[in-house]
């Protein structure tokens, strides 16, 4: 299988392309966001402000970095477990939030709205933020500056590898994987 290399922010036409299991090298603009800043921005929201950063296109990666050591631009950044944004997810992709990169399962709720928002859920490898460090190539606190790195953050990114996980017609890789290794346990 090949390695895709696609540019964030995201258009319709690339995200339509992509299938769960696809790898893919992502190069571009992507920003950060955790717990406490997707429920700033829902409160934002609900209070009719705008968010802290033109979402339409772009892709949010949940992580929180470590500080970096002398000389880099950021220290460790793996992904944290994305349930914990589903209930904020919905609403930011229905104001055209089109990536997601993180760890884990997403709700029903969350891939409905995927397939209705044309947007892509992708996997980072736990247990590699040292290796997904080296493709963060700049980083700047956008929003929320007193949240430390739970601040958002604008990265910019070359060649940061990921896993298609969830596609834009709902195809689950988990769920894809599980029933391949069943068929074939059948098989035996």
């Amino acid at each position: 299988m090949s390695t895709l290399q696609i540019k964030s922010p995201f258009d319709e036409n690339t995200l339509m392309t992509l299938k769960a299991g696809d790898r893919v090298l992502i190069s571009g603009t992507i920003y950060t966001a955790r717990d406490t800043a997707h429920k700033r921005m829902a409160e934002s929201l609900q209070k009719g402000e705008e968010l802290p950063f033109a979402i339409s296109g772009q892709t949010i990666y949940y992580v929180g970095p470590t500080p970096a050591k002398p000389g880099l631009v950021i220290g460790s950044a793996g992904p944290t477990t994305s349930g914990r944004m589903d209930k904020y997810t919905p609403s930011l992709l229905d104001r055209g939030l089109k990536g997601m990169i993180g760890k884990g399962y997403r709700s029903q709720e969350v891939i409905a709205s995927m397939k209705k928002n044309t947007a892509v859920y992708f996997a980072a490898i736990g247990g590699s933020g040292a290796l997904i460090a080296k493709t963060i190539k700049s980083m700047e606190v956008v929003a929320y500056d007193d949240l430390g790195p739970e601040a958002i953050y604008k990265l910019e990114i070359d060649q940061f590898p990921a896993v298609v996980i969830i596609d834009s017609n709902g195809n689950d890789w988990y769920e894809l994987g599980k029933q391949q290794f069943q068929e074939k346990s059948e098989l035996i």
